[in-house]
């Protein structure tokens, strides 16, 4: 950048849907939206308008109920970016953590981003792995996928830094086991990273109990339950060792959204 300082990267919290399925507590759908001095990129844009104004062509009725996907359209993230007082056309790129129907459905509201991936994730998808839904990529999104071909260590971990016309430097920490390709998303910020991990938890919790008992529901839902584990506990590690440098927030646990969102 010529050697002028960035400008420090801010992170927006959005509420991206909500999941309820009784007699479990509501959860929600957490992504980010960063800003910096050349725009703006959304990270997971969860439940879409598209998928509030057509549920059941979008979602189908055994997901919704089986997922408990609520649509409320203020709880979108084309709506929750409006509040922030931003343009939802100036989106020119999203981050997905992993392409499960409550992460992706929200990719048709900014049809012209360029969606990063894992390269594994966008593998799956093309296959038409099942947990997928064909529906939610039929406009095409505008893929960019990343292999473990460029690596870069991440305390101790790998990264796949992406590529685009931000400033803002941000990567993909692969944190494989919930999905083929699920992935971490770090935000590098002024003096500290921030850290999407996605469902590599679904509640903070999981950092520290072992038999917490949504662990029951993360072994069901995973891919390969023992990658999942093991990226479980490169998060404790993250979180012990380097609680001072990197803040971590999850996808789905109301609690970690701050308090002014």
């Amino acid at each position: 950048n010529g050697g002028i300082p960035r400008m420090t990267t801010r992170i927006h919290h959005l509420l991206c849907g909500t999941l309820n399925v009784p007699p479990y507590p509501r959860v929600v759908c957490h992504g980010l939206l960063i800003e910096d001095a050349r725009g703006l990129a959304l990270i997971d844009p969860g439940i879409g308008l598209v998928d509030v104004r057509d549920p059941p062509g979008r979602v189908g009725a055994e997901l919704i109920a089986q997922a408990g996907f609520l649509f409320h359209e203020a709880d979108t993230a084309i709506r929750g970016i409006e509040r922030l007082g931003f343009n939802p056309a100036d989106v020119r790129h999203i981050v997905l953590t992993h392409a499960d129907p409550d992460h992706a459905g929200g990719l048709a509201d900014f049809p012209h981003a360029t969606v990063h991936v894992a390269a594994e994730e966008r593998a799956a998808v093309e296959r038409g792995h099942p947990r997928y839904l064909p529906i939610q990529f039929a406009h095409q999104p505008r893929w960019r996928a990343y292999d473990d071909g460029r690596t870069e260590s991440w305390f101790g971990l790998p990264a796949r830094p992406i590529t685009w016309d931000l400033t803002a430097r941000v990567m993909l920490t692969p944190l494989f086991g919930h999905t083929q390709g699920h992935c971490g998303v770090a935000v590098e910020q002024r003096d500290r990273w921030f850290l999407h991990v996605g469902d590599a938890y679904y509640l903070r919790a999981e950092l520290t109990q072992d038999d917490h008992p949504v662990s029951q529901l993360a072994a069901f839902r995973a891919e390969d339950n023992a990658q999942r584990l093991t990226s479980l506990a490169h998060l404790r590690r993250l979180a012990n060792e380097h609680g001072t440098e990197i803040a971590m927030c999850g996808y789905h646990d109301a609690a970690e959204f701050p308090d002014n969102v």
